[in-house]
């Protein structure tokens, strides 16, 4: 009888799982990363490392991405939301994104212009 060997299984006891405690110290001292969550009251706001938006004004609002500081940010829209890149295009050919009320959208910055990555309830003009 011969056994069948899985070579892609690893023990929990394999060197590679194992962590020495100057490893588990420095995972310890990572600090909190702040700034991440920035809910929107004002009708103009412009993003500034935040990765999660949720708009939340009065009436309509206007989002400003800035090129400078971040290269992802998640929109969550309560109102009806306005998105504009500082000094690019959005999909290489949108000014602007409109988005209506309770609408995501995921933007990633490539190469310096912006794209749609995910999305739910876009209306384009």
């Amino acid at each position: 009888m011969s056994f069948r060997r899985n070579l892609g299984r690893k023990q929990v006891s394999d060197k590679n799982y194992l962590l020495d405690l100057e490893t588990l110290s420095k995972l310890r001292k990572i600090e909190p990363v702040t700034n991440i969550t920035k809910v929107v009251y004002t009708q103009q706001f412009t993003v500034n490392n935040e990765d999660l938006l949720l708009v939340k004004s009065n009436e309509s609002a206007t989002i400003f991405l800035n090129e400078n500081s971040n290269d992802f940010v998640t929109i969550k829209s309560l109102t009806n939301t306005t998105i504009r890149p500082i000094n690019s295009k959005i999909d290489e050919d949108y000014d602007e994104l409109i988005i209506g009320k309770g609408a995501c959208v995921e933007l990633q910055k490539i190469d310096g212009g912006w794209y749609i990555m995910s999305s739910d309830g876009i209306k384009m003009d």
